[in-house]
């Protein structure tokens, strides 16, 4: 598998992003900090060393030469200090100690009065360093003689410190947090802008966004108020466009069917009758297309698997002769959300389509994801064609040789259910069954 390490949100890359970058200034500033205290532990060793090495020194120069053997040997100098009296200086296998080490520790030992000029040494040298943990003094006392000083060096820890880890680790806790809350504060109105597009387009009429927050969200906001308003107003406009013709055409067709009484000919009679009649259907059909455009039926919880079967008794009322033929599967009960009558004449219209078009109605509703439902309504008909497949969903559209156009209606009855189940949250596909006859599936929010 393909490690993905870049995220797929706004919000989490703006987070991954901060992050990243408060660890790179953590980091640079423990650096920073860990380098400062190598200095200050330089300096403090070379100061209690300087310290030392010049008490002894200064102890030595003012003893007389006879004397300096028994008085060294009974000064207490540590474990970690060895002295040592010699006609030379000290004869080691160590280096010169590096120039800033040595040049810090001579600033030291320089600083230490040592009671007169006469005693000052006449000469020193210094070996070893910090890479050997080491470092042999050697300084020449007044009368020629040497002391020369062995020293252990203790390792410089830069991290040696409790106090300092744990302030780190809560800084960076609590800077990390703090980039979080911020980052999901900042792009929430993103997520309210994707939740409103995604209302708008199941409902034209869904609650404007709150123009409020920060300017560039204000701004964002009524843009988008703006853009759902000439969208409502186009649709409305068509709408009662649409709605409106329908209605008037309704006079003309009755005085037609009104004037078709007086014409003789019973042939050209019952053709003009049987026009008309499929014109006021479509007449009906368009104004109830309107109606569903700008429905206000409130949304309550009704029990969908009871609709179901409701439905499919009403069938059967109809037809008796199919009553073995209507079927339903799934759960004695569900709940869900929606506007009852709306959500009646989608289910209506399908399992009218299977009866008319394929002669049975199996209904089956499953429940598999707890968000969603799904209604499966199929038939045993001839289904429809591949071509034809993406246009059954237009308005005034009807399948040709597949399905019958003496039992149909006027290519409303499914735009009508799509509309309605988007409307709703969800949708409505049509598809054809592997072993014959079509299927509509039908998807809605719990």
């Amino acid at each position: 598998m393909k490690l993905r390490l870049w995220p797929g949100s706004l919000a989490a890359r703006t987070a991954f992003v901060l992050l990243v970058g408060l660890i790179l200034v953590q980091g640079a500033g423990l650096t920073i900090h860990a380098l400062d205290r190598l200095d200050v532990q330089r300096l403090g060793q070379a100061r209690e060393l300087a310290g030392r090495v010049v008490d002894l020194y200064r102890t030595m120069a003012l003893t007389d030469p006879p004397r300096r053997a028994a008085v060294l040997a009974g000064l207490h100098h540590g474990p970690a200090l060895v002295p040592a009296l010699s006609a030379s200086p000290p004869n080691v296998d160590l280096p010169e100690m590096p120039t800033p080490e040595q040049r810090l520790l001579r600033v030291n030992m320089n600083l230490f009065p040592l009671g007169g000029p006469n005693l000052r040494w006449r000469e020193m040298v210094i070996y070893g360093g910090h890479f050997t943990h080491k470092a042999v003094i050697g300084m020449r006392l007044p009368d020629g003689e040497w002391l020369n000083v062995s020293a252990e060096l203790q390792p410089l820890r830069p991290w040696h410190s409790p106090d300092f880890l744990v302030a780190f680790g809560l800084m960076t806790v609590t800077a990390a947090g703090l980039t979080l809350w911020s980052v999901r504060r900042l792009t929430a109105p993103v997520r309210t802008l994707a939740a409103a597009a995604e209302a708008l387009g199941r409902d034209v009429n869904a609650a404007p966004l709150p123009e409020n927050g920060p300017t560039e969200v204000a701004v964002a906001a009524v843009a988008f108020n703006t853009m759902a308003a000439r969208i409502r107003r186009f649709v409305e406009d068509r709408t009662e466009l649409l709605s409106a013709i329908g209605h008037d055409l309704r006079t003309p067709i009755t005085r037609l069917k009104l004037r078709a009484e007086f014409v003789e000919d019973e042939e050209q009679r019952g053709k003009i009758l049987a026009d008309l009649e499929e014109l006021e259907a479509m007449v009906s059909a368009t104004l109830a297309f309107g109606r569903d455009a700008r429905t206000t039926e409130p949304v309550s919880h009704l029990d969908l698997a009871e609709l179901l079967r409701t439905i499919l008794d009403e069938a059967g009322d109809a037809c008796p002769d199919l009553l073995d033929k209507l079927n339903y599967e799934g759960p004695a009960h569900v709940t869900v959300q929606a506007r009852s009558l709306s959500l009646k004449r989608v289910f209506v219209n399908l399992v009218a389509n299977a009866v008319n078009y394929g002669g049975s109605a199996r209904v089956r509703l499953v429940t598999r994801d707890p968000r969603m439902v799904t209604v499966e309504v199929e038939d045993d008909g001839p289904g429809i064609p591949p071509s034809e497949l993406d246009r059954v969903f237009e308005p005034f559209h009807r399948g040709e040789p597949s399905r019958n156009r003496e039992t149909g209606g006027v290519g409303l009855g499914l735009p009508i259910a799509r509309n309605i189940m988007r409307a709703h949250g969800g949708d409505v596909v049509i598809a054809n069954r592997p072993s014959g006859g079509a299927k509509a599936t039908v998807t809605l929010p719990v």
